[in-house]
């Protein structure tokens, strides 16, 4: 770990104050030059220190993920799939030859990732999404085949995986806001800013969970609470509902009681039609 540049800084003052040849050099003046040298020097020390550990974080990140078969293995040839593309023979990686930087980016369709391991099946459990127009979506039949054909393709023999493709999961809110009337109206736009400030920072809460993170509707009432204008909020009930890919139709709601992590690994919600303002 890098250490403080005063700290370094006094090594190197005590190195000198140590010298019969520089018994000089004794002031205590924090603009004495030999003291803005010392400075310098430490910094620059100091700096290549930092440098080094960052180096020794990517060192060990790299080895921690190059660990094939490992969950975060496979996330992160989740995220590196091209479709469209074919495999190197015998080989885990894509043959871009002739292809520009921006086909090879746009062919990696896959934007978010989780893997995780069934405790109940023995089995990877591998949950993907892409994204249009800044919204989170599913890949489509053609895209989520490819993907499975890949999957079966690079995955350690005997390793069984379920890929999860649904379309986000439906949260329904019912709340009542209780707010300051000299700050937002009793619609819920900011009478100086417009908008819908509470909306907003739903939405944001939302933007703002791990790709199949939990939702922990404590963390979205203090999320609301700090909206400017915002006295209070009271969540009478919180639903949500996800693709049964079975009967393909979403279940009917349920209430989430505490926390919950999405079946497809993120969220929409339904609307805005049960948020009530309160004076």
């Amino acid at each position: 770990m890098a250490r403080q540049i005063e700290i370094i800084q006094k090594e190197i003052l005590d190195s000198i104050a140590s010298d019969e040849n520089l018994a000089a050099m004794n002031s205590t003046s924090k603009v004495a030059f030999y003291r803005l040298i010392t400075y310098i020097v430490a910094f620059s020390a100091w700096t290549l220190e930092k440098l080094f550990d960052i180096h020794k974080k990517e060192i060990d990140t790299a080895i921690y993920e190059q660990k094939s078969g490992r969950p975060s293995w496979y996330k992160n040839m989740a995220l590196a799939f091209q479709h469209g593309f074919d495999l190197v023979v015998d080989t885990d990686k894509f043959d871009n030859t002739g292809y520009t930087d921006d086909q090879i980016e746009a062919s990696k369709i896959i934007q978010y990732c989780s893997v995780k391991e069934s405790a109940e099946s023995n089995r990877l459990i591998i949950k993907v999404a892409s994204e249009h127009d800044d919204l989170l979506t599913p890949l489509t039949d053609i895209e989520i085949t490819s993907f499975t054909q890949y999957l079966n393709e690079i995955k350690y023999a005997g390793v069984k995986i379920n890929v999860v493709n649904n379309p986000a999961d439906l949260l329904r809110l019912d709340m009542d806001i209780y707010i300051d009337v000299l700050v937002i109206d009793e619609n819920g736009n900011s009478i100086v800013n417009g908008g819908k400030p509470v909306e907003n920072a739903i939405k944001s809460y939302m933007k703002s969970l791990p790709f199949d993170g939990e939702l922990v509707i404590n963390d979205l009432i203090e999320k609301l609470r700090a909206v400017d204008g915002v006295i209070n909020a009271h969540i009478k009930t919180a639903e949500s509902s996800y693709y049964d890919t079975l009967t393909v139709a979403y279940l009917p709601f349920a209430p989430i009681n505490v926390k919950t992590i999405p079946v497809a690994g993120y969220f929409e919600i339904v609307n805005f039609d049960n948020v009530s303002y309160v004076v």
